[in-house]
């Protein structure tokens, strides 16, 4: 689907933005920016679009966003309820690539730091020891002022250069380029696969979302995303289905029916394909990593 382009808030007489979100939800509006982004989650769950790439987030998760990268996080939908008790909390760091200076990133001695943006243009998720030392920095960034602000900067793309305590989240065809009419036109059935996916949901009914014959709906969703319309209807369920299983409040058998699969056989299947285990690999992994 085709991200809107999304202009961050300059925060003037710096070199780069740094906010702390404390509200009901993350917005869920799929977009990009010419900035990096550096996006730590204190509080929240649900499902992450980065690139191409759909999965669950949880507290305590860090990624780093290459320049242009389409992203947004949607929490569980329980978030949305009326009286909740709930909320959403992240750190988050905005610059642009040369925001130090062009000559800087040619120097001999900082020769990782393009590597380091190379490889964050389909997104890291940053791990471990790593993490830990930046979110402690992402707080001390919030209040620094004049030189503290670029030794800050410096630090922290001194550890994401040298760590390899990252994975890559997105493949190397995340991004495509459209008119304004093509990112309404999916952003209506981005909306629309949200807000239905655990029913059953026809061609016929999406198509007629954006107003196109069945053939040339599939036709131009297989362009701008690379995948079919049920293989992405089909991720969608499926990390839902992560999120439910790891939770553990009903069995997977339940929890097949309850996000839009009419069949156990196929959803095995479908599981599989998706995450490359079955759901007791799944679970079993899950709690083995925490």
């Amino acid at each position: 689907m085709k991200p809107r382009f999304h202009k961050v808030p300059i925060q003037l007489q710096n070199s780069y933005s740094i906010r702390h979100d404390i509200q009901p939800s993350f917005p869920t509006v799929w977009h990009y920016h010419p900035e990096i982004e550096l996006h730590y989650t204190i509080k929240g769950e649900g499902l992450r679009f980065i690139g191409d790439n759909i999965n669950n987030f949880s507290a305590g998760e860090m990624l780093l966003l290459g320049e242009n990268l389409p992203h947004t996080w949607r929490c569980r939908e329980d978030y949305f309820q009326e009286n909740s008790g709930l909320a959403a909390e992240a750190m988050v760091l905005h610059f642009l690539p040369d925001c130090l200076g062009r000559d800087i990133l040619s120097l001999p001695e900082a020769y990782l730091i393009p590597k380091l943006f190379e490889k964050a243009k389909r997104g890291l998720i940053v791990k471990g020891e790593a993490k830990d030392k930046l979110a402690e920095i992402m707080v001390s960034a919030l209040d620094a002022t004049n030189l503290d602000r670029l030794i800050i900067l410096l630090s922290m793309l001194k550890i994401l250069a040298e760590t390899d305590e990252v994975e890559t989240i997105a493949s190397a065809h995340a991004f495509y380029q459209s008119k304004e009419s093509e990112i309404l036109r999916l952003d209506a059935v981005y909306s629309y696969t949200f807000t239905h996916y655990k029913k059953e949901i026809s061609l016929e009914e999406i198509a007629s979302i954006v107003n196109l014959s069945v053939t040339s709906f599939c036709r131009y969703f297989k362009l701008m995303t690379k995948k079919t319309y049920y293989d992405f209807l089909t991720e969608v369920r499926i990390s839902h289905v992560c999120r439910a299983l790891v939770e553990d409040k009903l069995a997977t058998e339940v929890l097949c029916f309850e996000h839009g699969f009419n069949n156990v056989s196929n959803f095995y299947r479908h599981f599989k394909k998706v995450t490359k285990m079955t759901p007791l690999e799944y679970k079993k992994k899950y709690l083995k990593n925490m």
